[in-house]
């Protein structure tokens, strides 16, 4: 038996942050990140709003970027001295995350991080709060997902949690938050959403369900990124909403072996997440190819992309993905990016071993293990082509 899952309600369009006006509650805490939403004035309309709802209104701000088990824990001790009845997360991925995450822990304090990180292994939330997610980049799709990534900068590990408890109430996709992007990260959200959307394709719990969503995305992606990268509005505005649908895809088809990598070697080098995908998605579509050539050759047919076979269609989307990457500036291989050969060859069984372990490897369409995943980062360092 298949399951899909998404937010009982999204909200979407210019003027959609409105819509917090209308909720109704008592209390409400606002966790946002580094300060961009309190320079371009939209944390001030959150809390007007939120205000003229009648709700007493707390912040939690300072997220920084691959939050923190210790972010989440204080965040959550700041929700039980609150009681909020309603949590707001706004700002990209980092925020949003973090608020899933402290959400667990004011409704279960006795819960533990260890737990929290099984997959599908969290207890019925709702039980004091409902949650709203408002992105402000358009990459990590959180809003609509089952989905928080928080790393442990103890162990070096960043940690998906993974349940469909996770997925907010309420998603507001205001495409004028978007606008705020610098093209840097214009280019990492776009790749995020571009990989999720291709992994969820060919992901073990893709469906009829899913697959309409991801090819969409897909197209959305093509059509608007290069555009919404050199500054165009409604470009910028129509892939607010592609990684939103690509989204919805993955949330429910799950993922694969590109995103256990990035996440990974995030925690241990700090590479931007959406950086990290765009490096590793034409490895892992290589890699991948040899269980799902068919999927990855209606992805390069719906792109219009030139090849007789399967074989040569796979390879004109791996050069698509790389043409992508040439064209915003974004580095094709980890060497690349700057991470020296000596701290590499010192960490790569590490990350290899944790991304083998990472709760995104199970769904990949081609199994993996250490030896082979210690392969692949060898093929992302120095540039290689998986030919194993």
């Amino acid at each position: 038996m298949g399951r899909f899952t998404l937010p009982r309600d999204i909200y979407f369009g210019e003027g959609a942050l409105e819509t917090l006006k209308t909720l109704k509650g008592k209390k409400a805490v606002v966790v946002v990140g580094g300060g961009s939403m309190k320079r371009f004035g939209f944390l001030d309309k959150v809390v007007e709003y939120l205000t003229e709802a009648k709700f007493e209104v707390k912040l939690i701000e300072g997220v920084e970027p691959d939050p923190s088990v210790e972010t989440v824990m204080s965040g959550a001790s700041t929700m039980r001295e609150f009681q909020p009845d309603l949590i707001v997360a706004m700002g990209g991925g980092s925020p949003i995350d973090a608020a899933k995450a402290m959400w667990i822990f004011y409704e279960y304090p006795e819960f533990t991080f260890k737990q929290a990180v099984v997959p599908f292994g969290l207890p019925e939330l709702r039980q004091k709060a409902k949650f709203v997610a408002i992105p402000s980049t358009s990459g990590t799709a959180t809003e609509v997902t089952a989905f928080a990534v928080i790393t442990d900068y103890k162990e070096r590990i960043k940690y998906p949690m993974a349940d469909f408890n996770l997925t907010p109430d309420i998603a507001i996709v205001d495409p004028a938050l978007a606008q705020t992007m610098p093209p840097k990260l214009t280019a990492f959200t776009g790749m995020d959403a571009l990989t999720h959307a291709i992994e969820a394709y060919v992901a073990g719990l893709r469906s009829a369900f899913t697959d309409p969503l991801a090819m969409e995305a897909i197209m959305m992606v093509d059509e608007h990124l290069l555009k919404s990268f050199e500054g165009n509005k409604e470009a910028r505005n129509q892939m607010h909403y592609a990684q939103c649908l690509a989204g919805m895809a993955f949330s429910n088809a799950l993922l694969g072996i590109a995103h256990s990598m990035a996440h990974k070697i995030g925690a241990v080098y700090h590479i931007p997440h959406g950086c990290a995908n765009a490096m590793f998605l034409p490895f892992v579509i290589q890699y991948n190819a040899k269980n799902c050539a068919d999927r990855y050759a209606k992805i390069s047919k719906r792109l219009g992309l030139v090849g007789k076979t399967d074989a040569e269609l796979v390879n004109a989307l791996v050069e698509y993905v790389r043409s992508l990457s040439v064209k915003m500036n974004i580095p094709k291989t980890i060497k690349e990016y700057g991470i020296a050969e000596e701290d590499f060859n010192k960490d790569v069984k590490f990350i290899a071993h944790n991304a083998v372990l990472d709760a995104c490897t199970g769904s990949n369409p081609r199994e993996i293990d250490d030896k082979i995943m210690e392969k692949m980062f060898n093929s992302a360092y120095y540039g290689e082509d998986v030919t194993f």
